[in-house]
């Protein structure tokens, strides 16, 4: 089974890329397969992941633990799992300065208050020593998000940030990392299925499905003009606020392809509004239908299609 198959990307320092997708796309595998934390299962079976002119993918896994946390940070789906419940929030967020740039602990713990500060927790010297279940929700993540920033990494990965807060906290969280990735000068990859988050954080998006891309470009190319199936989807069952009253969404018909079973054929394809021949007996190679906008799709939606689309909600 390939949860991930043929994705290629690039981020610079100082950008925010989002991967979009529904649940078990194979978001969150492309992040956990570029640190070495695939479940025993699961293997990469080619490819190379290019950081700092090396090959992670290649790396002992005694090498890929001094790039972890260190180079490259993951703010995980979860902070009620993620955090070990029999530590403190201080000594986890100690953890990757004492073992990365051999703090002692008095300076560990003076850095781990500084960074609590910086996210937004309230009296951080004293919350330090409190157990993960003392937190709530939101100051859980900004704890995940204290440790992961801990040792100023190029590379920060956030992998559903958002999830299980309610939006003003969401908000507050996506604010704070879009300042922090200012400030240092790291690259953000953004993982979400939320379209709101994306198109209000991210510079280029991925859209993935079925372990693969089915179109990346600009955020602006993607807002302003879906051109793969499956993204115009997306973006007609979110409500809007312009939409007139009783406007009915579009829902994208039909269930995610059967991961064990890889297909012959656009993996879309048996949810698809435009699908032609061809979809059903081959793979759409990713192509360049203007600059730096892709899409693998062998009848892709017309370019005025939103457009209309987004008139007749608001008419």
């Amino acid at each position: 089974m390939h949860a991930v198959n043929g994705i290629s990307f690039d981020i610079a320092a100082g950008e925010t890329l989002g991967i979009v997708g529904e649940s078990g796309c194979g978001k969150s595998v492309t992040a956990l397969a570029l640190l070495g934390l695939l479940a025993r299962a699961g293997r990469v079976r080619s490819g190379r992941a290019t950081f700092g002119g090396r090959d992670l993918l290649g790396l002992s896994d005694r090498e890929l633990r001094g790039v972890r946390g260190k180079d490259v940070a993951m703010i995980f789906q979860d902070p009620m799992t993620s955090l070990n419940p029999v530590l403190t929030i201080g000594r986890q967020i100690r953890e990757p300065l004492e073992t990365h740039f051999g703090m002692n602990k008095r300076d560990a713990e003076s850095r781990a208050a500084e960074l609590l500060d910086r996210v937004g927790i309230p009296s951080p010297k004293a919350r330090i020593d409190d157990y993960p279940h003392q937190f709530s929700g939101g100051m859980r993540q900004r704890a995940m998000i204290a440790m992961a920033l801990a040792c100023k990494p190029k590379l920060l990965i956030a992998d559903e940030p958002t999830t299980a807060l309610d939006v003003t906290i969401q908000a507050q969280i996506l604010d704070l990392l879009r300042e922090l990735v200012r400030e240092e000068n790291a690259a953000l990859i953004m993982i979400t299925h939320d379209l709101g988050v994306v198109a209000g954080m991210c510079e280029r998006v991925n859209v993935m499905y079925g372990g693969m891309f089915m179109e990346t470009g600009s955020a602006r190319q993607l807002f302003g003009g879906p051109r793969h199936p499956y993204t115009l989807g997306l973006l007609q069952s979110i409500p809007r606020l312009d939409a007139a009253r009783r406007t009915q969404l579009q829902p994208i018909e039909g269930r995610p392809r059967d991961m064990l079973s890889p297909p012959s054929a656009c993996p879309f394809q048996p949810r698809c509004r435009y699908e032609v021949e061809a979809s059903r007996n081959e793979v759409p190679p990713l192509a360049e239908i203007e600059p730096g906008h892709w899409v693998a799709c062998f009848n892709p939606v017309p370019a005025e299609e939103w457009r209309r689309t987004r008139e007749a909600a608001t008419a």
